[in-house]
């Protein structure tokens, strides 16, 4: 049933708007509206997209100051948190004692506090999670008096320069209090499109307002989940619960970007030994771009073959779909590590028939950020 879903503030609008709603994260989500996931995906990669985010988990991690809190949250995880300059945000990572990833998340130095945005599935877990292992002086809040509006593609610097012109001067993964819409917002320059773009954490009492102030601008079109999946594939970004899970290294998942030199060198996080050692000796596998050789997409559960008629799997896809930028059917997935050279001829299982697929270098569409 429908009412068992939440719903973000931007509800009646995605309805007036006449999105097609469906579950996801636990909330009433717009998949799409009567633009299309292929004109809303163009749109936001020549133009300006908004998307409401506002399922996913705003958190808040203060103590007496920032250096306790991020001496804390670097035992949790592989990132240096401690020498995060104020004004500036990181992607991270919350991994298990056994080098698994347990959600991917973005944290922000605010001063005198963290500003963290965490996945939507995976709010109730990095909350317990987080007030069981830091310290009770440090307060680990859930901030749902807030909204998160994302402002993606070449445009969305123009778009908000009209309302605060200093936005010009952001760089990639900053975050700064901006007023917006009469309110005071969080907003950084970040997303998961592989664009340029905004985030924006906004008081819901302002939110519809914010939204229909930037969806009137001529560049500016609301986009949905259908699109923002297609969007963050063609970037070759991770989707948390099909890509990386509790069971997956960073390393097999090409995260070791993200692991400054310092955590490498101390260690002192949850699964640091395994995460160490297939940063030394490489992983058992590996996640790769997948290219099917004619139009069929494969999709996520689509099984991988060294030949047409091997017994034996070397791999898995877990994003799969067509990408309208580059016009072809693309996936990401695992496979053994002696077949990830990119342009490497593999199979794919689709409806019982092997099909050949091509590995390759990921992103399919290099990044636009502004650096």
């Amino acid at each position: 049933m429908i009412d068992e879903h939440l719903r973000t503030p931007f509800y009646d609008l995605h309805l007036k708007k006449g999105a097609k709603m469906v579950p996801f994260g636990g909330y009433d989500m717009p998949v799409q509206y009567p633009l299309g996931v292929m004109k809303e995906h163009l749109h936001t990669r020549q133009k300006a997209g908004l998307f409401d985010v506002s399922h996913m988990g705003q958190l808040v991690l203060r103590g007496k100051n920032y250096e306790q809190v991020a001496a804390e949250l670097e035992a949790l995880i592989p990132m240096d948190v401690i020498n995060l300059k104020e004004g500036r945000q990181r992607y991270g990572f919350l991994t298990n004692e056994n080098g698994g990833i347990r959600d991917d998340i973005i944290f922000a130095n605010r001063g005198d506090h963290i500003f963290m945005v965490v996945n939507a599935a995976c709010v109730g877990a990095d909350l317990a999670y987080f007030r069981e292992k830091i310290s009770p002086e440090i307060s680990v809040k859930h901030l749902q008096n807030r909204s998160l509006l994302a402002l993606q593609g070449p445009m969305a610097e123009d778009v908000l320069a009209e309302h605060y012109p200093a936005i010009c001067n952001m760089k990639f993964m900053d975050l700064e209090t901006i007023p917006l819409a009469g309110a005071e917002c969080w907003v950084s320059r970040s997303g998961y499109t592989g664009e340029d773009g905004f985030e924006i954490s906004t008081p819901k009492t302002v939110a519809v307002d914010l939204a229909n102030l930037l969806v009137e601008h001529g560049d500016v079109e609301l986009i949905g989940l259908g699109a923002r999946d297609s969007l963050r594939l063609e970037a070759g970004l991770c989707l948390y619960g099909n890509d990386i899970d509790l069971r997956t290294s960073p390393i097999e998942a090409g995260l070791e970007w993200a692991i400054q030199r310092r955590r490498r060198d101390k260690g002192g996080f949850p699964g640091a030994n395994r995460i160490l050692r297939d940063l030394a000796d490489g992983p058992a596998k590996k996640r790769v771009g997948l290219q099917p050789i004619g139009r069929a997409p494969m999709r996520e559960g689509s099984k991988l073959f060294e030949t047409e008629d091997s017994i034996e799997e070397i791999g898995m896809i877990t994003s799969g779909g067509f990408g309208p930028t580059v016009r072809a059917p693309i996936s990401m997935g695992y496979v053994s590590s002696r077949f990830a050279q990119p342009d490497t001829m593999i199979f794919g299982e689709v409806r019982g028939k092997r099909l050949p697929v091509k590995t390759a270098k990921l992103p399919f569409t290099g990044p636009n950020f502004k650096r």
